[in-house]
């Protein structure tokens, strides 16, 4: 009948292709599966963490076509096509990413729960200065300068990522040594 559709239809998941950490993957989703879901439960890549599901922690955060985002928030049917990388993907175990590296060498983990998600904000944070996004905490930018990346910048930029057993101190410290490696 016209304006009818069949139950298999309504009821079929829509195939989804991503690439993700380098590697091209496909798997049917709901549409209302998060990205987050998809990668962790059904493509079983398990470095973004489920921390709060509401977006407020960070533990999710992937690179999502090149720009940090929380795969909490965002529907997978949304990016398909869609590149991801999460840190995993950043670097290998013989040759971690420098991000992953200044992590090591500052001690930026305790459980190490947040530390995927920290480590792609990091990554992330470090190329949209480079670009010269300004955060809320930016002085007057001088476009040949660009954005200095200060304790104070570094904290707002890195705001949306907590660290429930308090190793800022470490974090700040991979930072500071990842924004020198820039």
């Amino acid at each position: 009948m016209c304006g009818e559709r069949s139950l298999a239809t309504v009821s079929a998941m829509p195939l989804l292709r991503l690439t993700v950490d380098g590697s091209p993957r496909e798997v049917d989703v709901d549409t209302r599966t998060s990205l987050l879901d998809a990668l962790r439960e059904r493509l079983e890549v398990t470095a973004p963490k489920k921390g709060c599901d509401h977006g407020q922690c960070g533990s999710c955060t992937v690179l999502l076509d090149g720009r940090r985002s929380l795969a909490c928030l965002a529907l997978a049917v949304a990016h398909d096509g869609a590149e991801v990388v999460t840190a995993a993907g950043l670097g290998t175990a013989d040759e971690p990413h420098p991000v992953q590296q200044a992590f090591l060498d500052h001690d930026g983990y305790q459980c190490g729960y947040c530390t995927p998600g920290q480590v792609c904000s990091v990554v992330g944070m470090l190329e949209e200065a480079a670009l010269g996004h300004p955060s809320h905490v930016t002085a007057d930018l001088d476009p040949d300068a660009g954005v200095d990346l200060d304790d104070a910048e570094v904290r707002e930029r890195m705001s949306g990522n907590l660290c429930r057993c308090g190793a800022y101190a470490g974090i700040l410290d991979a930072v500071r040594q990842s924004v020198g490696a820039r």
